[in-house]
């Protein structure tokens, strides 16, 4: 058997950490602040954080502090990030077409 591209593998164990597709896909409609991210997605404010990180680290979201008071410190994605996009929306058009509401449902359980 053939093993697997390491750079494929990195890639799907990156992308199917918990939570990061649903980070992406809400950093594809723009620039959002940290509380604007907590309220839109079902996740604590802690692993928001460490996922983030994560993103950061791998190059792929852009954190951007802006010395105002209090301080502002807004996420975007960087071109690596950008670069997504179209994969993330393959995936949504896959899940729109394959994915049950039943199933969806079963998931939150």
């Amino acid at each position: 058997m053939e093993n697997l591209c390491p750079r494929f593998e990195k890639a799907m164990g990156l992308l199917s950490t918990r939570w990061v597709g649903l980070i992406l896909f809400d950093l594809l409609k723009g620039t959002k602040r940290f509380s604007e991210m907590e309220a839109d997605l079902p996740i604590s404010g802690r692993l928001l954080s460490d996922r983030l990180k994560l993103l950061e680290k791998e190059g792929i979201v852009n954190r951007n502090i802006y010395s105002e008071f209090p301080v502002r410190i807004e996420y975007s994605l960087s071109d690596k990030g950008k670069d997504l996009e179209p994969v993330i929306k393959e995936i949504q058009c896959w899940a729109d077409e394959h994915v049950t509401q039943e199933e969806t449902k079963e998931q939150n359980v």
